[in-house]
């Protein structure tokens, strides 16, 4: 149940149209439920704009569904992410045929319930550049890419555009130029955020990834690059937190 849902209620109310004893039926459930293994934060998007999105590591796929049919009665989508592929083939063969089927993204390794396609953003609308140094980083890219459609924004996606062949970035730039967020994701040195933030005037939300070769340490010299980084209005997330980085950028256009 979001804001415009509880509105609509409450105009049912006001008119006639809905006695109280119904409505309160409606929101008896609107904080939390609680599953046998979950308690969801039904109220979260209410509060905070977007939805509960459910982790998939180390839950197991009875869990996973259960919480996506949930979430998807509440709010008419729901989102998993970090679910392998073993694991989204045994969710989608167990799934009730009563109910809408959810849909695997495997680069993303994200698994969705009533999300539609994608659109690309129209002349004048506001957008998110999804923008990685190498082809090694793309999985984090379609994760932040598929959260970011989730939570209701457009985005571009540019990739394998790196500083060991920069010049692939230039054709980029003015599609840059225009978003009102760039998510920079890159692995080794991570030097990408640093020169998007010296060419462009938009905040960049800085991925490091675990891409890399021994004393990249799975990303940690990417993190300390990324956060040292001599270019102004730099954010930085975790490593490999494309959904970390979606869900700022979530935050800071809703204050537009």
């Amino acid at each position: 149940m979001n804001r415009d849902s509880i509105q609509q209620l409450l105009e049912q109310v006001a008119g006639g149209k809905m006695d109280i004893e119904s409505a309160m039926s409606e929101l008896v459930h609107l904080p939390f439920a609680e599953l046998a293994h979950s308690t969801l934060d039904l109220h979260r998007e209410l509060r905070q704009g977007s939805p509960e999105i459910i982790f998939g590591k180390n839950k197991t796929p009875q869990q996973i569904s259960d919480n996506l049919i949930r979430i998807h009665a509440a709010h008419g989508k729901a989102l998993a992410t970090r679910v392998g592929a073993d694991k989204a083939a045994e969710i989608l063969a167990t799934w009730s045929p009563g109910l809408p089927a959810p849909s695997y993204q495997p680069s993303a390794r994200c698994l969705t319930l009533g999300l539609g396609q994608a659109a690309s953003p129209a002349d004048g609308e506001r957008y998110v550049a999804v923008v990685t140094a190498g082809t090694s980083d793309l999985a984090i890219s379609d994760e932040a890419a598929l959260t970011l459609q989730f939570l209701g924004h457009r985005f571009v996606q540019i990739n394998d555009v790196g500083v060991a062949g920069l010049h692939r970035l230039f054709p980029h730039l003015e599609v840059l130029q225009k978003a009102t967020c760039i998510i920079a994701i890159a692995g080794m040195e991570g030097a990408l955020p640093s020169v998007l933030g010296g060419l462009l005037p938009g905040p960049i939300v800085a991925v490091p990834t675990s891409t890399g070769y021994g004393i990249a340490r799975d990303g940690e010299t990417a993190l300390h690059a990324m956060l040292t980084s001599c270019a102004s209005g730099i954010s930085v997330v975790n490593i490999d937190n494309g959904f970390g980085a979606a869900l700022f950028a979530h935050a800071l256009l809703r204050q537009f």
